[in-house]
């Protein structure tokens, strides 16, 4: 996904509110334990792969977002990157799966403080990223949505129809949208920063703003039960008139090169299998978002 500015952070799909804070309540003591244990800002040294392999827990950094890794209605951890990664790790030896919620934002500089030992929140690789921790390759691609008024009233698709129509435009905090956004020519200033998905739909329901963007897949999800609100056709944002197809997988410190090379190893065995498109289809994947493209594609 084009990189918003550095300022900004990026996208995802969130839990209604109140689930959404119950996750963040329940484990915050978790993750004020695990800096406490491994000690703010000093990185362990040796195999991180041999180390989580005996203590045979593993912490995932998420970001209380459906369908990537959320409380459900039973009070149990699930999504999509959750359960993914307790089949991985555990045929890693690690059988004990810990996550640990933030703020999207706060994900990548949590993992380089030794919060968590993986993020796993269905975060697009781009070059700014990057440049900060390492990345298996994506288990899944996405194109962009929105969510509009039924009937979609003033016809937007694209951010350049929101830039010609003069519409006002909602998204996340540190989404990529808000870099594909500026990218039509949508001043910056101009867009409505909102908490999650939620908040998004219930911001155009009330006509506080025109279109919320997010993922396709944020789109359809959480427009199900809405009565005055419907999620565009998914399209590939344009940045310098090129398409973009963004592709989200876990990420690792970048001294962890063998646990994401062991990972990786895994997530491929399950692409040819095609078990990895019967645990994602569940939490709402299509079999067109699937992909092959590579981590080091993204990057570059």
């Amino acid at each position: 996904m084009a990189p918003p500015p550095v300022q900004n952070k990026e996208r995802a799909t969130k839990t209604p509110i109140g689930r959404r804070s119950l996750l963040l309540s329940t484990v915050a003591l978790g993750a004020a334990g695990a800096l406490g244990a491994t000690g703010c800002g000093r990185v362990p040294t040796g195999d991180t792969l041999a180390r989580l392999t005996s203590q045979r827990t593993v912490r995932l950094g998420i970001a209380g977002e459906a369908p990537y890794g959320y409380i459900n209605d039973r009070g149990d951890f699930t999504g999509e990157a959750v359960e993914l990664a307790k089949v991985i790790f555990k045929r890693l030896g690690i059988n004990s799966v810990q996550p640990v919620a933030t703020d999207f934002s706060s994900l990548i500089p949590g993992l380089n403080s030794q919060q968590f030992d993986v993020v796993s929140a269905g975060m697009y690789i781009n070059k700014e990223r990057c440049a900060q921790v390492i990345f298996a390759d994506p288990e899944y691609q996405m194109l962009d949505s929105f969510i509009v008024r039924r009937g979609n009233p003033k016809g937007l698709h694209s951010y350049q129809d929101v830039a010609r129509a003069g519409a006002r435009i909602a998204t996340g905090a540190g989404y990529a949208e808000i870099g594909y956004a500026t990218a039509a020519g949508i001043p910056e200033k101009e867009i409505v920063i909102l908490q999650d998905p939620v908040a998004g739909l219930n911001a155009v329901e009330s006509g506080r703003v025109d279109v919320f963007a997010g993922t396709a897949l944020t789109g359809r999800a959480v427009v199900k039960k809405s009565r005055k609100a419907e999620a565009t056709q998914p399209f590939a944002p344009l940045v310098d008139g090129r398409k973009v197809i963004d592709g989200g997988g876990f990420a690792f410190r970048p001294t962890d090169t063998g646990l994401r090379d062991a990972f990786n190893v895994e997530i491929h065995r399950m692409k040819q299998s095609g078990e990895l498109f019967r645990l994602l289809r569940p939490f709402g994947f299509t079999e067109s978002e699937m992909t092959t493209l590579t981590a080091e594609e993204l990057c570059s």
